[in-house]
């Protein structure tokens, strides 16, 4: 096999185990490309991504922008890579840059594609109600997730698995379908096929994604409480107050609620749906740390029932 020297451009952590295989690989990372340090936290710190954080531990240089146009194109190309390699960097590659390398860029997707091209895969996956997703390594052409597919592997969504656990489970999974896929090109036997089915786009997420709407069946509420977990995170409005949900479940056992009435029975927490009752395990009230729900209920100053809306 003939090792690549290849450039890697990405900076979550779902990244990071994409950038560790390669370096185990034995193709030649020439350099990193991230995201400038954010300001994090209530502090407002100066943070790294866990890409950069990654990359420095492996002592492979980092260049750090937020957009690949003008100067980090330049430094791209004095490298001279055989391959660019992007895992979830949250920028676009463009010509010239995007044909500069001998055999283009590749990217490791978190789904099947076509399905759910775009930012957020899994979140979609999961608030869809999808019982299937996986991930998906594409030559990366202008139009948005539209290459041809060099790979693919299919993973089940658990019942209970939220958008965070699965995205961690896909990100090791994936890595190492990547690296196959570049072991491939650099035995010049992979080969692409161009996306075929029915494409669906997954765009990002804002706040009001997480806004529960309790008229919907308990398995849709479910379900989206599962897929904007942790980002942006579920929340609704009890008393006039935001509350957000870090963890809930179906509670099959129980009577049927009016939807958005909440309720408790012992140190059980109810909310109503159109079908069976969603049981409030782990809730934060606004200000506060996350507790268990029971806490939160047994805490409020008001006695009688209320509605979440």
């Amino acid at each position: 096999m003939t090792n690549l020297r290849v450039v890697f451009a990405g900076s979550p952590a779902a990244a990071v185990p994409s950038l560790l295989a390669i370096a185990r690989s034995g193709h030649d990372i020439a350099a990193v490309i991230t995201r400038e340090d954010a300001l994090l936290g209530r502090k407002r710190i100066r943070t790294p991504t866990p890409v950069a954080l990654a990359a420095h531990e492996l002592g492979i240089p980092v260049i750090a922008a937020n957009s690949l146009a003008g100067e980090p194109t330049e430094r791209i190309l004095r490298l001279q890579p055989d391959l660019g390699v992007i895992v979830a960097y949250g920028g676009l590659v463009r010509e010239p840059l995007l044909s500069a390398p001998n055999l283009g860029w590749i990217n490791l997707h978190f789904s099947v594609l076509p399905r759910w091209r775009g930012a957020a895969p899994v979140q979609r996956a999961i608030i869809a109600g999808d019982d299937v997703t996986g991930a998906s390594v594409f030559q990366l052409v202008e139009e948005l997730d539209a290459g041809p597919i060099l790979g693919t592997m299919t993973q089940a969504i658990g019942r209970n698995e939220t958008a965070g656990h699965l995205l961690e489970s896909l990100s090791v999974s994936g890595a190492e379908l990547l690296v196959g896929v570049m072991d491939a090109m650099g035995t010049g036997t992979a080969r692409a096929s161009e996306q075929s089915g029915d494409v669906t786009f997954a765009p990002k997420l804002t706040i009001e994604d997480g806004r529960i709407d309790w008229s919907g069946t308990a398995a849709t509420v479910h379900d989206r409480i599962r897929g904007v977990t942790p980002e942006p995170g579920a929340f609704t409005i009890v008393d006039g107050d935001r509350l957000k949900i870090i963890d809930a479940a179906r509670a099959r056992d129980t009577p049927r609620h009016d939807a958005g009435r909440i309720s408790a029975d012992g140190k059980r927490v109810f909310v109503g749906t159109a079908s069976e009752p969603i049981e409030l395990l782990t809730v934060q009230p606004a200000g506060k740390r996350p507790m268990p729900a029971a806490d939160w209920w047994r805490g409020r100053r008001i006695d009688a029932e209320t509605a979440a809306t």
